[in-house]
């Protein structure tokens, strides 16, 4: 059974402790879709001032919706398209603070401000993408980025 954590250490500390509920979630289940639906449910109640967190994934050549938490979003997503698209291309994070400043946007929720995706990499080749949005200007940081990357990590080992 889950139980709710309350997040009350430093941001390290708090990502460290989502990241040891993760493993726990997922030890023992090699459904793909139940390991990332129970991931984006976890950051979805873990994260602050966020509008929607959920994953794409790789489907011969784009992107194609998988499990979420937020309202409904864009189904399908070429590579190369958006932050989504452009992070899965480039296999890397990409961190975008407005995201209306950024070139090809794909704007799924109008509330939504900025955006982190994190790359899905599973033996060198990409999977599908980590996608989180804030309807807050420069809601990601560095730390962020760092953790959720380790979060993706983790996750990956079980899909």
């Amino acid at each position: 059974m889950f139980k709710v954590e309350n997040y009350r250490g430093s941001q390290e500390e708090n990502y460290s402790v989502v990241k040891k509920q993760l493993a726990a979630l997922l030890d023992g289940e090699t459904n793909r879709i139940a390991n990332l639906s129970n991931a984006s449910a976890l950051l979805n109640q873990f994260l602050d001032r966020i509008n929607w967190v959920g994953f794409y994934l790789l489907e011969d050549s784009e992107l194609v919706l998988g499990p979420f938490q937020g309202l409904p979003a864009c189904v399908r997503i070429p590579i190369g398209k958006g932050v989504c698209g452009t992070a899965a291309k480039n296999k890397e994070t990409v961190r975008v603070d407005d995201v209306h400043l950024f070139p090809g946007h794909i704007a799924c929720d109008a509330a939504s401000q900025s955006e982190i995706v994190v790359p899905l990499i599973k033996d060198g080749g990409i999977i599908g993408v980590l996608d989180i949005d804030s309807p807050v200007k420069k809601r990601f940081d560095e730390v962020d980025q760092r953790e959720l990357e380790e979060f993706t990590k983790i996750l990956v080992s079980y899909l």
